[in-house]
């Protein structure tokens, strides 16, 4: 089974500067051009995920996955790699706003980010027109890398909420036995996309997708359930962050819909989401990335760094991501005297030929369209305050 291997990168660094070191010049003709570094100077990549706001327990726990990544990796081919940090602030206008100030510099090589879909989908087209690898390890809307939408730089390490869609559908219906789902979203594109995703597979198995209400028209929450209530719902899914959820969650039994199973997603595996909607989302269900199998080591380096276990889902996935971005430096790099170039469309090509390699989140394999990440769904249950995995 491949493997990152990033105990090699020292070596490959020094290997290219023993075959290079007869060249006495390098034209770049990358179609994208090339990031070209001097001697000493630092390989700079950048992170653009949630900082700041109610959702920012999301961003600064793929933050850590980044930062213990090159903690692991040292130097890579031989240069010290610079984080450069922007904040999205889960929101479409920090997304492109972000994305602005990262596209205004040439000599970052790669970004990994964004945190939510929203800042994702306003992103993607800016950092990908400037040349940059974009790879997200949290951004699932399915349109991100729908074949006629997406943008050639961007690629994640995380899965398709078409998958995600499929899953919690599967989970009710043919586990829990449900037949009549109503959703919550709040219009923007992670909620939206995934309650569709799923009313679609809900559906095509023989149940009935019977509200899907949009809360962005300006209803409060409450209004809003008793509405979904006169449908006589059996499941309630809302696949919203962590304030919205919390705040239908701590509703529920007001609006009437104490008989109805809860079931959310990933936006709300978090302890800040536990920690505002007890003891009411006790025994709810959740979808989101498979953890059980993450390695001791890993949470190890992690409590130690940081002095807490990660507490939100997307550590692996954005450890992943960092290492798909070295391992693209490698393979685009050329040496040239004491001069560093990164190709950048060699840097894409990259991802799209990784076949099979081994991350912490799982098996990594890029489609041409760029999903990287192997649907590993698990289904939570919240038990005493903590997120149980329960199914498959």
């Amino acid at each position: 089974m491949k493997r990152f291997p990033l105990f090699a990168l020292l070596a490959l660094a020094s290997i290219l500067i023993s075959a290079c070191g007869t060249v006495t010049a390098f034209k770049c003709t990358d179609p994208l051009g090339c990031v070209t570094l001097g001697s000493g100077e630092s390989l700079k990549i950048a992170t653009m995920l949630t900082m700041s706001g109610p959702n920012k327990v999301y961003g600064v726990d793929a933050l850590r996955g980044v930062q213990i990544a090159m903690d692991d990796a040292g130097n890579v081919l031989g240069r010290r790699v610079e984080l450069i940090q922007e904040d999205e602030q889960c929101s479409e206008q920090g997304g492109k706003e972000a994305a602005t100030r990262l596209a205004a510099n040439p000599n970052i090589i790669g970004v990994i980010g964004a945190t939510c879909s929203s800042a994702a989908l306003s992103s993607a087209k800016i950092l990908s027109d400037a040349g940059f690898l974009v790879i997200s390890p949290s951004s699932t809307a399915p349109s991100l890398t729908d074949p006629l939408l997406r943008q050639p730089g961007f690629f994640r390490s995380i899965y398709n909420d078409k998958a995600q869609g499929r899953a919690v559908a599967e989970f009710a219906f043919n586990v829990l036995g449900l037949r009549r789902m109503v959703t919550l979203h709040d219009g923007t594109a992670y909620p939206k996309q995934l309650q569709q995703a799923a009313c679609d597979s809900f559906q095509s198995l023989g149940g009935e997708c019977v509200e899907q209400i949009d809360l962005s028209n300006g209803q409060d929450v409450l209004t809003a359930l008793k509405f979904a209530a006169l449908s006589e719902p059996d499941v309630l899914y809302y696949p919203v962050y962590t304030k919205e959820g919390a705040a239908i969650t701590r509703a529920i039994s007001e609006a009437g819909l104490s008989n109805a199973a809860l079931i959310s997603s990933d936006g709300l595996l978090s302890a800040d989401f536990i920690q505002q909607a007890q003891p009411y989302s006790e025994g709810m269900y959740l979808s989101g990335p498979n953890t059980v199998q993450e390695p001791q080591t890993f949470t190890d380096k992690y409590q130690a760094k940081y002095g807490e276990k990660p507490n939100a889902p997307y550590h692996l996935q954005a450890y992943d991501a960092a290492n798909m971005l070295f391992y693209a430096m490698q393979q685009s790099a050329v040496v040239v005297g004491d001069k560093l170039y990164i190709q950048r469309q060699k840097l894409r090509d990259a991802l799209y030929n990784m076949q099979g390699i081994q991350g912490l989140s799982g098996k990594i394999t890029c489609s041409t369209y760029g999903d990287c990440a192997a649907p590993d769904i698990e289904i939570f249950q919240v038990v005493r305050n903590q997120f149980k995995p329960i199914f498959p």
